[in-house]
């Protein structure tokens, strides 16, 4: 039986539950540095921001990869 399939399966739920369990704090982040413009925390919280979507967009790539890796194994 061929285990690729299920890794992309269990690649991309994981990783979609654990984008959505942060959204919530990225977005109390959001709402702190545009209310607190002139605190010295900001950079902090705004580099953790863009992790995040670095982070997002990374797992988005792999998820791609493969998804299409997967197809052509089976169908190839």
């Amino acid at each position: 039986m061929d285990l690729l399939p299920w890794i992309t399966i269990v690649f991309i739920i994981v990783g979609f539950a654990v984008l959505a369990f942060m959204k919530k704090g990225m977005e109390s982040k959001i709402a702190f540095i545009t209310a607190n413009t002139e605190n010295e925390e900001n950079p902090t919280e705004a580099k953790s921001i863009i992790w995040w979507i670095v982070s997002a967009a990374a797992w988005g790539i792999v998820s791609m990869f493969l998804i299409v890796w997967c197809f052509h194994n089976h169908f190839g």
